[in-house]
């Protein structure tokens, strides 16, 4: 099993600026949330900014460690219009 904290640091790795939120959303610690808010994200879809997610997780998901993963993305501009703090 793969903890928060890791999960985190293994997005941070691929996306260095990124503020990174991880909840566990059953108790089991295999199916997460994360929040991630990147400038990186700046020009990309939706679906490019979860990929570029995926990505930087895709060992723990590969061994089932991570089993599901909501997704939600946003640039440091979009955050801070969805009345997020800076």
């Amino acid at each position: 099993m793969v903890s928060l904290k890791q999960v985190e640091t293994m997005i941070q790795t691929k996306l260095p600026d990124a503020h990174v939120v991880i909840r566990d959303l059953t108790g089991g610690g295999d199916h997460l949330e994360a929040i991630v808010v990147s400038s990186e994200f700046a020009g990309k879809t939706k679906v490019i900014q979860h990929q570029m997610v995926y990505d930087a997780v895709a060992s723990a998901m590969a061994d089932e460690s991570i089993h599901a993963l909501a997704l939600k993305t946003y640039t440091p501009e979009a955050w801070q219009k969805a009345g997020q703090p800076a």
